[in-house]
């Protein structure tokens, strides 16, 4: 958990899109007798009720998306998080331990090295062992319903939180079905299966493995269009229903460790920016507007636009926007994915295209370029 990751930038963009709806796919059947017949309606009920808030378990993540495969090199972005690059290609694996909503850990195993997210309450500490450094942040307090313990910056989301902000943008623009049961970690599973009914989006379908007996998301699957193999996936390979060991949630930096105190404004309530917008004078409603990423389109075909820092905040130079791109170029694996394009430079993905524009602003959706080129034009 970085600055980074403490506000909307192109650093994060290609993942929170993808953890928006941009996974598809479609699972093997089981072997297992069949699970009672239940409608979409009631699978989604299912997932929107389930109780199944203490576990550990398992996951694989594995990527597919067209990304050169190169080894990191340099500085990883900050303690906890790794590369972006590197979380968007090959496979990964991660140990997660959770017990409720304030008590989460998550050991992700890099090729030559261990990452660690650990909350405690609102404490988290993010550890690196590559380079033996680690962040401590106290999070603001937040609404129960708000909190959820294992939606930290480790790298490897749970199908949990990927289908949760896929399930929460379901309208019209989207077929539902339940397809034949699946088994994921020995448990018998729904097969709900969401088909994009746009001819644009370079998503094929989404697929996501219900728990038949509790209703938790065990596996999301990405299948791009027109291709056969799936483009994202991450699923439990094996899992532990119940509380883990309490010790599991108390961290200590090792001997010798980097330590960085990370503040955390505490933004995102209406009293905070009510506060904020009366405290800063400078800003009419026109800032305000512009601060925020703007969305043009709807369902598969959205597309989000990132304003450049210096149309955000009127404290910025007119150079920040040139050098938010460039920084995000810092990433060697990025900086070779991404090629000249009109208006700017572009990353391609099979899931998702990123067009960063020559005066900073970014633009991102799992549409063809000629859809984002069009959009930054057009502001």
């Amino acid at each position: 958990m970085t600055a980074t990751w403490l506000r909307w930038t192109p650093a994060v963009a290609v993942p929170a899109v993808i953890a928006a709806g941009v996974l598809a796919g479609s699972l093997p059947a089981s072997a297992r007798d069949p699970l009672p017949e239940k409608t979409p309606a009631q699978v989604l009920a299912m997932i929107g009720q389930h109780q199944a808030k203490s576990f550990s378990g398992t996951l694989e993540q594995s990527s597919e998306l067209g990304l050169p495969d190169v080894p990191q090199v340099g500085p990883t972005s900050g303690a906890g998080t790794g590369s972006l690059a590197e979380l968007l290609t090959g496979p990964h694996s991660a140990r997660v331990y959770v017990d409720g909503a304030t008590k989460a850990r998550i050991q992700v195993m890099d090729r030559m090295a261990e990452r660690d997210a650990v909350r405690q309450g609102n404490e988290v500490w993010l550890y690196n062992s590559k380079d033996n450094t680690a962040t401590h942040l106290t999070l603001p307090a937040m609404p129960s319903k708000e909190s959820r313990s294992h939606d930290m910056p480790a790298g490897v989301a749970t199908p949990e939180e990927l289908a949760a902000k896929m399930l929460d943008k379901l309208d019209s623009s989207t077929e539902v079905a339940v397809a034949a049961d699946t088994e994921v970690a020995g448990r018998a599973a729904y097969n709900l299966v969401l088909t994009p009914r746009s001819d644009v989006t370079l998503v094929g379908s989404v697929a996501v493995a219900v728990d038949g007996e509790n209703g938790m998301p065990l596996s999301v699957e990405v299948r791009a269009r027109g291709q056969q193999e799936p483009a994202f996936r991450t699923a439990f390979s094996n899992l532990t229903l119940g509380a883990p060991d309490a010790s599991l949630f108390n961290f200590s930096p090792p001997p010798g460790a980097s330590v960085k105190e990370l503040a955390v404004p505490a933004t995102g309530h209406k009293k905070d920016m009510a506060d904020k917008n009366r405290a800063d004078k400078n800003w009419d409603h026109k800032d305000l507007r512009g601060h925020a990423p703007t969305v043009t389109g709807t369902g598969w075909e959205r597309i989000v636009g990132i304003p450049a820092p210096s149309a955000s905040a009127p404290s910025a130079s007119p150079e920040s926007g040139r050098q938010s791109v460039d920084k995000l170029l810092n990433d060697p694996l990025l900086r070779q994915a991404t090629v000249t394009v009109q208006g700017g430079r572009a990353i391609s993905t099979s899931l998702v295209n990123v067009l960063l524009t020559d005066d900073g602003r970014t633009f991102v959706g799992s549409v063809p370029l000629e859809r984002l080129q069009a959009a930054a034009a057009a502001k």
